[in-house]
């Protein structure tokens, strides 16, 4: 009889499984440890941009017929279902000011993220290299690691001569340096995000923003990967425009969008990339390989949301619904006397902390305290103010981290029981000032 070792010998004698380094991270990420910190401190959560309030009801009511219609409980084809291609396409068609082919430019992700993810893979290969401009959505970098891409940063800044800490800024006040832009290029670039609306900014890149950089990916031959999800959101007459309508730019640009942020459904997971044919295929190629296809119940809700959409006036009203709460949250910051940025797009305000001062000797908990001071002041905001918001340099680089040292972004995607709790909250602050 052949003697085994016993399983006990095999555990304790040999080495234990590694993670790759695409997946291996050194501490939490910011999203579980600021949703943490906010169970424990009972604290209001103005962080993660997840909405408070009911999705729609007809977009609700969409989403149900869809999970009882029996055509929807099978796999959709990976392009997406029929239904919500054509609706897309018919949506986007008057926006692109152009025919949008339903079978050949448009394919159905799992969440905007996910097409993201899509394009990266369909351009790049490792040690290929992406410029971003930060602040830039931290699921950039880590899509990129997952393909061993190379992200390059290039900043916004606000403009010389204004003080943040002290003035109130619009999204307006920060700016791309092109040039800086430029010296990012080398051999290996392959792809360029533009993010409009912008998160965290709320910066709506205007038509003659977007040419220098459009002129920028020409030269270059480079891929742009416009980044769209928040298209639905703008303020104030700020149109939104996409580097994809501008000459010559077509043919280079897959846009990236989200039902998520359009409707109010995050947990639907359901997006969109928009491109010339040539760019999409190899896109639907990656997006067969990672998910194969997406859920179909969802997409036909989806399809059917915007077709009531067209008829209740829907965008329009749900614009002025986050322009009202966009409001009511910078009176409550006006209350403070914090400098803050007035975004033009999406849902985020970021308020610049530099007045406030930290009591000396006050005791951070182990996961905060070899964290940077930007991350320190928003757990202070989370336990002392008991309002919590994210801490911007999660949105740069270590090498440009210090311009985000003295900024906290804050969600007003939430009802207004909610936002004016959170400003009374806030007026705290005022003694660390």
């Amino acid at each position: 009889m052949t003697n085994h070792p016993s399983q006990s010998s095999v555990t304790t004698n040999a080495a234990l499984p590694v993670p790759s380094g695409r997946v291996e991270g050194g501490q939490l990420d910011v999203w579980t440890l600021f949703n943490n910190l906010t169970a424990q401190h009972k604290a209001i959560n103005l962080g993660q941009g997840f909405m408070g309030f009911p999705a729609p009801q007809f977009v609700k009511d969409a989403g149900s017929a869809a999970v009882q219609d029996e055509t929807c409980t099978q796999y959709a084809p990976p392009r997406g279902k029929p239904e919500l291609r054509n609706e897309l396409a018919k949506n986007y068609s008057a926006f692109f000011g152009r025919t949008i082919n339903p079978d050949t430019e448009i394919v159905v992700a799992a969440g905007g993220n996910e097409g993201l993810l899509c394009v990266f893979a369909a351009f790049m290969n490792p040690g290929d290299e992406a410029i971003l401009m930060e602040p830039a959505f931290d699921q950039y970098t880590m899509n990129l690691k997952m393909i061993s891409g190379v992200p390059k940063f290039v900043p916004l800044k606000t403009r010389p001569g204004v003080d943040p800490a002290q003035e109130v800024l619009t999204a307006d006040d920060w700016v791309l340096d092109i040039a800086a832009l430029r010296a990012q290029i080398t051999p290996r670039t392959k792809v360029l995000v533009v993010n409009t609306p912008h998160n965290p900014i709320g910066k709506v890149f205007s038509t003659a923003e977007l040419t220098e950089i459009a002129a920028v990916a020409q030269e270059f031959n480079l891929v742009v990967l416009s980044d769209e999800v928040y298209d639905r959101l703008t303020y104030e007459g700020k149109p939104h425009v996409s580097i994809a309508t501008l000459p010559g730019m077509w043919e280079r640009t897959v846009v990236s969008c989200s039902a998520g942020k359009a409707f109010g459904v995050t947990g639907w997971r359901i997006g969109w990339m928009i491109g010339a044919e040539a760019l999409i295929t190899p896109c639907l190629r990656a997006h067969t390989r990672y998910v194969f296809t997406v859920n179909s119940p969802m997409q036909v809700g989806i399809a059917h949301a915007f077709q009531q959409a067209a008829q209740n006036d829907f965008f329009a009203r749900q614009r002025g619904e986050y322009l009202a709460r966009r409001d009511r949250f910078m009176r409550a910051l006006d209350r403070t006397g914090l400098a803050y940025t007035i975004p033009h797009g999406s849902y985020f305000v970021l308020v610049n902390t530099g007045r406030i001062r930290i009591p000396v000797g006050y005791t951070f908990p182990p996961e905060i305290a070899d964290r940077d001071p930007c991350y320190k002041m928003g757990y202070f905001f989370t336990k002392e103010i008991g309002v919590t918001g994210i801490p911007t340099t999660e949105f740069y680089s270590e090498t440009n981290s210090p311009l985000g040292q003295d900024y906290i972004r804050f969600a007003f995607c939430k009802p207004d029981d909610v936002l004016d709790a959170a400003a009374e909250r806030l007026l705290r602050v005022k003694q660390f000032m």
